[in-house]
């Protein structure tokens, strides 16, 4: 039985429930591109697919719409896979175990993927239609948008016709989105030394942190669960005598990381445990009034010979995760209440003797972009580690004069008797890329109401869906 049967508007939960039910993490992108494919050749539609797996299906302007200048109605296919840690879910394999509670929609133990699932679910709605006024439609179904947009890079743009775009990947529903952050990945892959030495093993885990998406909720004053880890580190070797056996948080360079685990190997335990405690306290002092769900736990387990990392080493790994820059590092001076330029430690783990720290960096301008991206080099460069800066993608500079934003906000001040928002996201969006291929583009930003995207937490409104289909719906029948 169909879990979201009884919603309105009817087909947009229907393609919603459906492609949950169709395992499309990052980097899996093979069945749910078929999917839209399927969905074209059964609607007669033209579609245009390539080896990144995107796919472009076409639809003619409705009656009267004819000769009208082409939109693009743009979404992204793939969602972060973050789950609970008792949820047996394969993201590899599985779907989604969506539900209703009151006016949202949930997934147990996992991420719901509204972020993006919503803007396919609503575009092939409004392709399946025959009752919905609209000029010619290019729907543009990008991949592996949260690794890198590595889609929208791969798409041959020569394919699509239309100058004004309509983006589906914003998620408040007042508000019009009309510039958005360039960024890249900054990733440290170093090759440690180890050596054998004898202690107890003492485990200490920082978990139950907020978390959240690294542009959108990197001015909220969330903990970053990998830099806790470091600054727990850098108080406790000052004081006492203990190697590193392991760490490990986070797994997404664009998601503020909710744990991280640390196991060290300790010297006369007995003598040190009352400085791991008092370091520790310190932490909790530190974050008592942001995180308060914040949780602590200490594991003493077995004596014994461990594999460490070395003391050079060590030292250098201290000094990354307590003086590395992290969290919003410039705000903007043209639009208030913009974060301009943030990063985000968004990785740290060692296997196989191999350090990694993957970053995500954010600039709504290109050139501050930059002057972040050769201040990490320097950094990394000063302590030996090898580097790599790679995903670059460009940001989406606001335009003065958008026929199509002033179009929406006229639709909307008639449908709800306001005006919607204006606001620049410090968040990449595909957008910058169209924009930067494509002359004399216009675009906005639109969604519903998503909360806590890239989290276990996240959820989508209901009734802010069917507010914006009914609103997108009529701005397309404005658009001949």
């Amino acid at each position: 039985m169909p879990k979201l049967e009884n919603l309105n508007p009817e087909r947009v939960f229907h393609y919603f429930e459906e492609i949950s039910s169709i395992h499309r993490g990052s980097g899996d992108m093979e069945a749910i591109s078929q999917y839209c494919i399927e969905f074209a050749k059964s609607h007669g539609l033209r579609y245009y697919a390539d080896a990144d797996k995107n796919v472009v299906i076409y639809k003619d302007g409705s009656n009267g719409y004819e000769n009208s200048e082409p939109v693009i109605l743009q979404g992204h296919l793939d969602i972060v896979c973050q789950k609970t840690a008792d949820c047996d879910i394969d993201f590899l394999k599985d779907g989604l175990n969506i539900y209703v509670d009151g006016d949202f929609i949930k997934a147990r133990g996992t991420t719901l993927g509204a972020d993006n699932g919503i803007a396919v679910a609503m575009v092939l709605s409004i392709l399946e239609s025959d009752s919905i006024a609209h000029p010619p439609i290019e729907a543009v179904f990008t991949t592996d948008e949260e690794t890198g947009m590595y889609g929208a890079k791969g798409l041959d743009m020569s394919v699509l016709k239309a100058k004004r775009m309509i983006n589906l990947d914003s998620e408040e529903d007042d508000c019009i989105t009309v510039s958005c952050a360039g960024g890249s990945d900054f990733k440290v892959t170093q090759k440690l030394n180890f050596k054998k030495s004898e202690g107890t093993k003492v485990t200490v885990a920082f978990d139950g942190l907020m978390g959240g998406h690294s542009g959108v909720e990197i001015n909220k004053g969330r903990a970053n669960a990998n830099i806790v880890a470091g600054k727990f580190l850098n108080h406790l070797h000052r004081k006492t005598l203990f190697e590193i056996i392991n760490i490990n948080g986070g797994d997404k360079a664009n998601a503020i990381p909710v744990k991280c685990c640390v196991e060290l190997c300790v010297k006369n335990l007995d003598e040190n445990i009352a400085i791991i405690n008092e370091s520790l306290e310190l932490i909790k002092l530190e974050y008592s009034d942001r995180e308060k769900k914040m949780n602590i736990s200490v594991d003493v387990s077995e004596s014994g010979i461990f594999d460490v990392i070395s003391l050079d080493d060590t030292k250098k790994l201290i000094c990354a995760l307590s003086c590395t820059p992290n969290g919003v590092l410039e705000m903007s001076k043209s639009i208030d209440g913009l974060v301009e330029t943030s990063l985000n430690l968004g990785v740290l783990k060692i296997d196989n003797d191999v350090l990694t720290i993957h970053y995500g960096l954010r600039s709504n301008r290109q050139i501050s972009l930059r002057t972040l991206e050769e201040k990490m080099m320097t950094f990394y460069d000063n302590l030996s580690f090898k580097w790599e800066c790679f995903g670059h993608y460009p940001p989406w500079e606001y335009r003065e004069n958008s026929k199509l934003r002033e179009l929406y906000k006229k639709t909307y001040v008639e449908q709800f008797d306001k005006e919607p928002r204006v606001e620049a996201l410090h968040a990449g969006l595909e957008c910058g890329i169209f924009a930067s291929a494509i002359n004399d583009f216009d675009c906005i930003a639109i969604g519903p109401t998503i909360f806590d995207v890239h989290t276990v937490n996240e959820k989508l409104s209901i009734t802010s869906t069917t507010r914006i289909y009914s609103t997108l719906v009529k701005l397309l029948a404005k658009m001949q």
